[in-house]
């Protein structure tokens, strides 16, 4: 497995260099998918780069990734997204980050997360643990009402689930945030920083979450999905709860109580 996180950690980095690159420059090739999100020429350029090492390195594997596929039904897949956080990168917000996870059979194997801006880079190997430029890193163990637990939620129209009526419950228990990149605010779970992700769901979710959901799990937290089950990161998933594992359980139960009275 160090053999594929060092293949991981390689293309991280190139895809920081392209993603600080573009980050500076006033045209970045915008244009809107049919779901309105938004995709850059930084988003295609690492997905194909990518694409270009796997065939030649390990030309038996596949790739799934948000804006390119290269035989996403073999069992090795790399499942990649090449920057979570496309909407904040275009407005020069500095908080996207690159994902990518070896994942066979559904199961994800080894993670690597980076972000450029920081240059820290966030990489597991199942069962041995995660790190942060090598060092490493563990959740928080903060419960509800704590001074420092804080929960961080995405929320867009075309999500499965409605965050806010989530949020709307959770704000009375905990401070909430949103900070722009559900890649790196399943990182601040992971080194402690805050307590919880909330991930609505989407098409191509697994991009978003492969990677973070290993690191997280690695660093002592715990991840499932809307109904507190795990689920197959190959295709696409049913939203997502990473947490530090000490508040899981209440926030599963928060959308269960939503979901029993419609409102979600």
């Amino acid at each position: 497995m160090v053999e594929y996180l060092e293949f991981a950690k390689k293309i991280a980095r190139h895809a920081g260099a392209i993603m600080r690159e573009y980050f500076q420059q006033e045209e970045m090739g915008l244009e809107f998918k049919s779901d309105r999100t938004p995709v850059t020429i930084a988003d295609k350029m690492i997905n194909s780069y990518l694409i270009e090492q796997v065939k030649q390195e390990y030309p038996l594997f596949g790739v799934q990734g948000e804006e390119e596929k290269y035989h996403p039904e073999r069992e090795y897949l790399w499942v990649c997204d090449p920057i979570d956080g496309t909407s904040q990168f275009t407005r020069k917000v500095p908080v996207s980050m690159f994902s990518l996870a070896l994942v066979k059979d559904g199961e994800v194997l080894v993670g690597v997360t980076y972000d450029p801006f920081l240059d820290e880079m966030y990489t597991a190997i199942k069962g041995e643990g995660a790190y942060c430029n090598g060092n490493k890193i563990h959740v928080n163990q903060k419960q509800f009402g704590e001074l420092g637990c804080s929960v961080n939620y995405s929320m867009w129209d075309k999500a499965k689930y409605d965050t806010l009526e989530i949020v709307k419950i959770i704000r009375t228990m905990s401070k909430t945030c949103q900070v722009g990149s559900t890649v790196h605010a399943s990182m601040l779970v992971a080194c402690g920083r805050t307590s919880a992700e909330i991930f609505p769901g989407t098409s191509h979710g697994n991009c978003d979450i492969s990677a973070s959901k290993l690191i997280v799990e690695e660093a002592g937290g715990k991840v499932t999905n809307f109904h507190g089950n795990d689920q197959r990161y190959d295709q696409d998933i049913d939203g997502a709860v990473l947490s530090n594992g000490v508040i899981h359980e209440e926030l599963l139960q928060i959308i269960l109580d939503l979901e029993q009275k419609g409102l979600l």
